[in-house]
């Protein structure tokens, strides 16, 4: 079995949740914050990475972030490109955990029109996706926000969405499609049900051998995406935290049958730079055990 089959069993088959590690650009302050570090602590956006790449490597390497409960880990471009222990940031997930690794792919967020946000356009994306390959990259992630139950702006989020995947199944990579709804959208439900109906017709048009992932926030419906669980074009439907605390989080999570974590904030919740190596560990043990059980002990 070659490695892209293996890792994809593993996503396939085995329990447990994709750990969410990407922030990256505007993001990363606010990451950062949350750990416990102050913006004055860099002076530069390479320091501020620095100091990033530092909180990654101390989660990867606990003994608590393993592949008893972790499938895959979605890295930002700036993690892909550097090392853990002197091997690059994918080989030591998989060579080490046997943990999946998948690059977000993304640029941002363009201004909200029509009820959404669409994807920033993404320069260099084919040179992109050729070094993610040579990286031993699995898979990408890129996401784009629902505000509003728009019919027209979903279903141009999905086109959208759609498009930039078919580049991405063309390099051999398995992407994921990210359409989140925010939490705070008006009318969720109704944004989720059309939204359902759009990532339907996406799918319909995929060639017999493409295969993708989806990753949804937790809907108001329970089991909406149920039918997608089983769906012959879907690898892994996963669901994002969204905003949501990790103890909500995971009471919807696990009502959805079949649909897994890929929690970031939530799953970060509560770790901080001051911890000792040994209440690091038991925290994030807790967490992602939380995590792993809402994903796999569905109600």
């Amino acid at each position: 079995m070659s490695k892209g089959q293996e890792q994809r069993q593993t996503l396939k088959s085995r329990a447990g949740f994709i750990a969410a590690l990407d922030q990256s650009g505007g993001s990363t302050p606010k990451a950062l914050g949350l750990y416990g570090i102050e913006a004055s602590s860099w002076s530069n956006e390479e320091e501020m990475f620095d100091l990033v790449h530092e909180m990654r490597t101390r989660s990867i390497k606990s003994s608590a972030f393993n592949s008893d409960r972790i499938l895959a880990a979605i890295l930002f471009e700036n993690t892909m490109n550097r090392s853990i222990d002197g091997m690059s940031t994918a080989d030591f997930l998989w060579e080490n955990k046997k943990i999946v690794p998948i690059l977000k792919v993304d640029h941002g967020l363009a201004d909200e029109i029509d009820g959404v946000q669409l994807m920033k356009a993404i320069p260099r994306l084919d040179e992109l996706l050729e070094h993610a390959v040579i990286k031993n990259i699995f898979g990408t992630k890129m996401r784009s926000v629902i505000k509003q139950a728009s019919p027209s702006g979903i279903a141009d989020l999905v086109q959208q969405q759609f498009q930039i995947a078919a580049e991405i199944l063309r390099h051999g990579l398995c992407p994921i499609i990210e359409p989140e709804v925010d939490i705070h959208c008006p009318d969720k439900a109704q944004a989720e049900k059309l939204l359902k109906k759009e990532l339907e017709r996406g799918l319909s048009q995929l060639n017999a051998e493409d295969e993708v992932m989806f990753k949804l926030t937790l809907p108001e419906q329970d089991n909406l995406y149920a039918d997608f669980v089983k769906h012959p074009r879907l690898l892994k439907v996963v669901a994002l935290s969204g905003g949501y605390s990790r103890q909500e989080a995971n009471a919807r999570l696990a009502r959805q049958r079949g649909v897994v974590a890929s929690f970031s904030r939530a799953l970060s919740e509560g770790l901080s730079i001051q911890m000792s190596a040994e209440d690091f560990d038991q925290m994030l043990d807790a967490s992602i055990q939380s995590i792993y059980e809402a994903s796999i002990l569905p109600s």
